[in-house]
């Protein structure tokens, strides 16, 4: 049986409805997966009357209660309406499509944040098989009152998850953190064995989730070198290499059984070297899949490509995000890539699938 996705639309005034809407017009989606939206009606049409407009591609917005009234076809996109924003907050242009110009807003916050909240009520209820996330904004669901730094950390929260970690992957590239939404000052005192060796055994067990039977693991160091045995530093002396010694014991495949030093091991990793890097700080593994996912044609002035994928490990239901934001600037303009959805949603089949024959 394909299993349900619960996928949040976003800030409702960012790119996640279109997103979706493109996503969605893939019929091929639907041989492998029942997708489900939890958004608002208002900016699901006005997204599906763009895309209709650009594409001459016709789509229903088939609004329902619970998911048993879904449709599950080509053609039809299955919406759970929250009924947050009124049609009316939403500049809509009948002539041609262009961007809304909003940017951050208190209903915004809201609204996205209630999207998030109600896809892990449905996940951890069973009604959904897994979730995938649209981009929402920090500071919009800070402006609504809710203070969070991320959807990592509403998760962790909603679903009482004390020991997690953000997962990055974009092809055979994957990064998995120590610390993410915090200073780099902070990132550096939170270098500590415990977490170290916490999410190196959230690695193992994420990729073998993935189906990768025997992980091949990588521990970039955090200083220049590795430390260069503590000329640049002794994290890697007494936090990191205590946590690879650890997890060694434990049958953990560490390949080089050291920290590798941070400027080479994501050319490993690209390599086939390693199947997923533990790496130390926020932009430590972000950079690299950017660059790796991310990318702008120049001449025609547009993304070819934002790919790349966001997962939770360590939690007790499944989410998937894609890994860019909101793109408030070009919202409602119709420009918006679904390629990182698209790969989202086939990652989160691939972790219900792996879940249920278990």
């Amino acid at each position: 049986m394909r299993p349900i996705i619960g996928i949040t639309m976003g800030d409702p005034f960012g790119n996640g409805p279109e997103i979706s809407v493109k996503a969605l017009s893939d019929g091929k989606l639907y041989e492998i997966a029942r997708p489900l939206v939890i958004g608002d009606y208002s900016s699901m049409i006005y997204a599906a009357k763009v895309h209709e407009r650009l594409t001459r591609q016709h789509l229903d917005i088939n609004v329902v209660e619970k998911p048993e009234e879904a449709k599950f076809k080509s053609g039809t996109i299955d919406l759970l309406d929250l009924d947050l924003v009124p049609a009316d907050s939403i500049p809509y242009c009948p002539a041609e499509p262009k961007p809304f110009g909003i940017g951050n807003s208190e209903l915004g916050g809201e609204a996205s944040f209630q999207y998030v909240r109600k896809v892990i009520e449905l996940a951890l209820d069973g009604v959904v098989d897994a979730t995938v996330t649209n981009a929402i904004s920090k500071e919009s669901i800070n402006m609504a009152g809710h203070h969070y730094s991320g959807h990592t950390e509403i998760y962790a929260d909603f679903t009482k998850t004390s020991r997690y970690s953000m997962m990055l992957a974009h092809e055979n590239l994957r990064v998995v953190h120590v610390s993410t939404h915090v200073s780099l000052r902070k990132a550096c005192d939170l270098v500590k064995k415990e977490r170290v060796l916490e999410v190196i055994r959230l690695a193992e067990s994420g990729c073998k989730a993935m189906g990768i039977q025997h992980p091949k693991i990588a521990v970039a160091g955090l200083n220049p070198h590795s430390g260069e045995n503590g000329m640049f530093g002794t994290e890697e002396i007494y936090e990191i290499q205590p946590a690879i010694d650890e997890a060694l014991s434990e049958g953990i495949d560490i390949v080089e059984k050291k920290a590798t030093p941070p400027d080479t091991v994501f050319s490993k990793a690209i390599g086939g070297w390693y199947d997923v890097v533990v790496v130390m700080y926020h932009d430590q593994g972000h950079i690299p899949l950017k660059v790796r996912g991310f990318n702008y044609n120049h001449d025609k002035g547009k993304w070819d490509a934002v790919s790349g994928v966001n997962i939770t490990l360590g939690l007790p239901i499944i989410r998937v995000s894609v890994d860019h934001g909101t793109g408030f600037g070009h919202a409602g303009d119709g420009s918006a890539n679904e390629l990182s959805l698209l790969n989202a949603i086939d990652y989160a089949v691939r972790f219900a699938e792996s879940k249920n024959t278990k």
